[in-house]
């Protein structure tokens, strides 16, 4: 009985050791994540000829929203911000469609060609046709100058059709196969039961197309660059960073170009700006990042 108890207070004494050194690390860790952006927002409220001076850590010490003002006062800025958010909508609702009705077809056991196509979508995952010939054949199809562009060529994904079908595969059989017996097609039933089993998934997949979608700017350069009207958010704010670092890092220089800004300063604001909108979206997506909604689905 002695040895039981203290058997019993070595192992509360290792479990409190480890909750201190776990709870120490996580606190370490998330102020790693969290101090680079909170330095480049304290940076990006700063006066630019002031925060050439260095020492700037979580506040500003001179604020000022000078840096936010000149990238806003930016041209077609309004513009390519709209553009953005219509590609980012459009682009993650079509490419989310498109890849889960493939990555359904694909992980049903009687279908014939799975395999092969599997390994078809893996080889594309690896070989492309190189930049010249991609962008010659967008021109063939009348692609270019136009804003499917941004749609069309992102609505399927190896990967996530990959990852998607992977989360189908473990989905218990049985599940179908009843719903077969009870008359349900594979429209109802990818509809009706695989769908709502998948959100975890969807939920993953739609986030990564969108951070791809805000964030695309080369693809604006490449293919639009001669229509303003398709122009890109990010594509805007790198042209404003381009022109600004291109003036020097003098505070005179930066005066005459941009008013009293500097390129660091007018980095960080439109760094700030392109984070924000996915910042603000991750944790209406992030309660969905769960597995084995499956788990007791059926009773065997």
């Amino acid at each position: 009985m002695k040895e039981m108890r203290q058997k019993k207070r070595k192992t509360s004494a290792a479990d409190k050791i480890f909750v201190v050194f776990n709870t120490l690390f996580m606190i370490v860790f998330v102020v790693i994540t969290l101090y680079p952006v909170l330095n480049t927002l304290a940076v990006s409220l700063n006066d630019g000829t002031d925060a050439l001076r260095g020492g700037i850590y979580l506040l500003p010490r001179k604020w000022t929203m000078k840096n936010y003002v000149t990238i806003l006062q930016k041209d077609n800025l309004i513009t390519g911000a709209y553009v953005t958010v219509l590609r980012t909508l459009i682009g993650t609702l079509l490419a989310l469609f498109s890849n889960a009705v493939l990555a359904f077809i694909v992980s049903r056991k009687r279908f014939l060609f799975k395999r092969s196509l599997s390994l078809f979508w893996v080889i594309t995952m690896y070989v492309n046709g190189g930049m010249i010939p991609v962008f010659l054949l967008y021109k063939n199809l009348g692609l270019t100058n136009s804003f499917m562009v941004y749609i069309i060529p992102g609505m399927v994904s190896a990967f996530n059709m990959l990852v998607i079908r992977t989360y189908m595969a473990g989905i218990p059989d049985s599940l179908e196969e009843s719903a077969q017996l009870d008359g349900a097609g594979y429209t109802t039933i990818f509809l009706k039961i695989i769908s709502p089993l998948c959100k975890p998934v969807y939920a993953t997949v739609a986030l990564f197309v969108a951070v791809g979608q805000w964030n695309s700017w080369f693809d604006a350069m490449l293919y639009n660059r001669m229509s303003p009207k398709f122009t890109t958010l990010q594509y805007e704010l790198m042209k404003l960073l381009s022109s600004v670092t291109n003036q020097g890092g003098s505070a005179e220089a930066m005066k005459n170009a941009v008013g009293t800004v500097t390129p660091t300063s007018v980095r960080a604001a439109a760094t700030i700006l392109t984070m924000l909108p996915i910042i603000c979206l991750y944790p209406f997506l992030q309660r969905y990042f769960v597995t084995g909604l499956t788990i007791g689905g059926v009773k065997e």
